[in-house]
């Protein structure tokens, strides 16, 4: 499949690997942003490679690409609130931020 050899592709799968692992150890009480996370997380890499294969149709893999970008953003924030309750130290929150930062410029230039 053509979507597997893009970077940002692998990024974003390598960032839903690391949500699952890591809010499988938060303590219970956050059910809600772990629902969400986990979501946004797997929306990202969904709607990347859907619109990835929609080569002929340049409106509608557009249409995908930005529904992934905006599940890009989402993890972020998600990020954001469980660094703000505690849930993730900030070496880590950088790390993963810095990945999602590279699968958004990579998906904004793919034609």
């Amino acid at each position: 499949m053509s979507h597997e050899k893009l970077e940002c592709y692998r990024q974003l799968v390598f960032i839903a690997e690391e949500v699952a692992r890591r809010v499988a150890r938060w303590p219970k009480g956050h059910g809600d942003l772990v629902d969400h996370l986990r979501r946004a997380a797997t929306s990202a890499v969904l709607n990347l490679s859907e619109g990835n294969g929609k080569s002929r149709y340049k409106r509608e893999r557009r249409f995908f690409f930005r529904i992934s970008l905006g599940s890009i953003a989402e993890v972020a924030a998600a990020l954001d609130l469980a660094h703000a309750f505690g849930l993730i130290e900030v070496a880590d929150l950088e790390s993963l931020k810095s990945r999602l930062r590279l699968a958004y410029v990579q998906i904004r230039a793919l034609p």
